[in-house]
Parts: structure tokens; C-alpha cells; sequence
């Protein structure tokens, strides 16, 4: 009964964000993953040396370089000096501490586990930015290789066909279809490259806005989870993540209802929020998460499966770490295979863009020199 105290403390908190502490300071300055890191880590160290919390957080504040992050810091000893629990204060800077940071806090108040508890949240980090970087490192080569090869053509276009588009001029009825239609693209780019300029940023500008909206996020979204092969990477790095949070949260003894609200803060789709809500409303009703997995389409029959057995066998904080352990393995494994074959793809489509237009200049240039000779 404690524990829901706790919780409620917590999340009844009036949400400040880190603006107001914050203001004047540069940009340089602002309060990010690394920030968090860094205190939790210290913090943990503290409190395992058998410091107290508010000498911790003392400590603390002179080890910080940033001042934003020595502001939250000051604030939070403030809170405890005036008599306030600790998950209560990290509770009024929402824009550092996640949900999921500010229950565990509260649970572990309440047991007298806490330095065991920072620790988890620690190891939860480390995994999720080795998890970041995964997917930076799949992504990062073939999204350069795309901007790469467009910049590329549009110089071909605007600089050097220019130069030949004279010489093609008494041959052109013997031109071939590309280098005509690369002749059209170059003329046009010359001719209207303003106009093509601000429609592009009109149109990329628009669509930013559509896919901020409400309408347009759930329909993104949804793309996510029905394209063949991006949802088999999507579906998987959404269990990681809420898999994660869950079992972390179960197993310190923070609410099922709790959890579930805070897995969606740290899952970025709507579709895959929309089914936590249902899977909330299933416990509240009395049905048990097992039901809503079951009812899912996109979540895998090995997932629907381990829950009922977790949720059975009341093991589902284990089950829980042991589903995210196994879809963090297969979506690195996935990953990687996805980058060896995109980088060799996207090598070949530039090798074919360089000899279309390398093609389309010199046959013209072979039939030049013909007519000269």
C-alpha cells in the first residue's frame, strides 16, 4: 500500500519544465541524455558508499560543469530540505526525469532499495543508447550514399551538361531518348530552379506539418506497422522498449497501471500507444494483459505466448526482461543484415544513375566525331 502512495506522490506532482530554471542560459547548456546519465550514475555511487541522499545530491551539484543540470540539482535539494520524498522533486523536472524514473524512484523509497534501483535505471540506459546506436550505425551509410547520389546528379545537370547541350544541338534529332530527356531535366533545373527550390521546401514543409498532426502521425504510424520489412523492425524495437520499461517496473513493485502509462511516454508510435491504452483498460477491467496481447495482431505469437505464461506462472517481470533481451539481440542481427544489403543496393543504383548519364554523353560525342570525320 506504501508503494501506491508513492506513486501517486509522484505523479500528482505539478510538471514544471526545465525553461523556467534554464532561462538565459545557452543553448550549449541545456540538460540531455548524458546529464541524466551522469547523475544517476554518481548518485548510485553515492548512496552505495552510504552517503545520504541529501549529501549526495550536495556532492553532486560541484562535480556538475553544466548549469542547467547544477539549477535541477540545487532544486531538487531544495525539495528534500523542505521535507519533500525525492520522487516527488524529480517529479517537477518532467523534461529530465521520465515516468518510469520518477515510480522506481518511489518504489524504492518505500522498500529502502533505492541505490539498487538508480543501478537498473543506469543499466536501462546504457541498453537503450547501445540500442540508438545500432540503428544510427544501420542507418547513418545508406541515407548518406541517397543524399550523396542526388547531389551528385542535380551537379551533373545544372553544371556539366550545360556545357555539352550546345554541342548536342545539330545532332539533336539523333540523340538518344536518355540524353534528351537528361537535356529536358538540365534546361528545366537551369530555368527554373527557384521555383523547383521553394515548391520543394513548400511541399517538405507541408509534409512536416501532416505528419505532425494528429491524423497524419496515426497514419505514419500505421505504415510502420504494415510495410513488410520496416514492421518486423519496428514491432521489434517497440517490445524492446516497452519490454524493458515493464519489467523494470513490475519487478520493483510499481503498478501494472502505472507501468503501462509510462511505457507509453517512452514508445514514439501512436498505433503501438493506442495498444497500451487497450491493454490499461484490460487490467482495470479485470482481464489481464494476456488478453490484449492475444488480441494484437502485430505482436509476434511468441510474445502472446510468453506473457500468458509469465502472467500465469506470476513471473512476468522475468518473462518480460527475457523478451527484450531476445528482440534487442534479433534487431541488432536484423539490423545489420538490412545495412549489408541496403549499402551494395544503393552502390549499384548509383552505378547505374553514373552510366546512364556517362552513357548519355558520350554516344552523343561518338556521333560527333563521326559527323566530322
Amino acid at each position: 500500500m506504501a508503494i501506491d502512495i508513492g506513486n501517486q506522490s509522484a505523479a500528482s506532482a505539478s510538471p514544471k519544465v526545465l525553461t523556467g530554471l534554464t532561462k538565459g542560459l545557452n543553448k550549449r547548456h541545456r540538460v540531455g541524455s548524458k546529464d541524466r546519465k551522469f547523475f544517476t550514475e554518481r548518485l548510485t555511487l553515492l548512496l552505495q558508499t552510504g552517503v545520504n541522499l541529501h549529501a549526495a545530491l550536495q556532492s553532486l551539484k560541484k562535480q556538475t560543469d553544466n548549469p542547467a543540470m547544477v539549477a535541477v540539482v540545487d532544486a531538487l535539494i531544495r525539495h528534500i530540505s523542505e521535507g519533500k520524498s525525492f520522487s516527488y522533486a524529480l517529479a517537477e523536472y518532467p523534461e529530465m526525469f521520465s515516468r518510469t524514473y520518477i515510480n522506481l524512484v518511489a518504489a524504492s523509497e518505500n522498500g529502502g532499495f533505492m541505490p539498487q534501483v538508480l543501478e537498473e535505471l543506469l543499466e536501462m540506459e546504457e541498453k537503450r543508447e547501445r540500442l540508438r546506436s545500432t540503428l544510427f550505425s544501420a542507418l547513418s551509410y545508406p541515407a548518406f550514399l541517397v543524399v550523396f547520389s542526388v547531389a551528385v546528379v542535380i551537379f551533373v545537370l545544372m553544371v556539366v551538361f550545360p556545357k555539352f547541350a550546345v554541342m548536342f544541338e545539330s545532332i539533336r534529332d539523333q540523340l538518344p531518348g536518355t540524353t534528351l530527356t537528361l537535356m529536358w531535366m538540365s534546361e528545366s533545373l537551369k530555368a527554373y530552379w527557384l521555383p523547383l527550390m521553394a515548391s520543394s521546401v513548400l511541399f517538405m514543409f507541408g509534409l512536416k506539418r501532416w505528419m505532425m498532426s494528429h491524423s497524419g502521425r496515426y497514419r505514419v504510424d500505421q505504415l510502420k506497422l504494415a510495410i513488410p520489412v520496416l514492421k518486423d523492425v519496428f514491432v521489434q524495437l517497440y517490445l524492446v522498449q516497452s519490454m524493458r520499461v515493464m519489467s523494470l517496473s513490475l519487478k520493483n513493485g510499481v503498478g501494472i497501471v502505472d507501468t503501462l502509462v509510462a511505457c507509453k511516454e517512452v514508445v514514439g508510435n501512436s498505433v503501438y500507444q493506442r495498444f497500451l491504452a487497450d491493454l490499461e483498460t484490460n487490467v482495470q477491467e479485470g482481464s489481464g494483459l494476456s488478453v490484449g496481447f492475444s488480441h494484437t495482431r502485430f505482436i509476434p505469437p511468441i510474445v502472446q505466448q510468453m506473457i500468458a505464461t509469465g502472467e500465469e506462472t506470476a513471473n512476468l517481470p522475468k518473462v518480460m526482461a527475457r523478451i527484450a533481451d531476445f528482440y534487442e539481440h534479433e534487431l541488432s542481427k536484423k539490423l545489420t543484415a538490412l545495412s549489408k544489403i541496403a549499402e551494395p543496393l544503393m552502390l549499384l543504383v548509383m552505378g547505374v544513375v553514373v552510366g546512364v548519364i556517362v552513357s548519355s554523353l558520350i554516344l552523343p560525342i561518338f556521333k560527333l566525331s563521326k559527323a566530322v570525320y
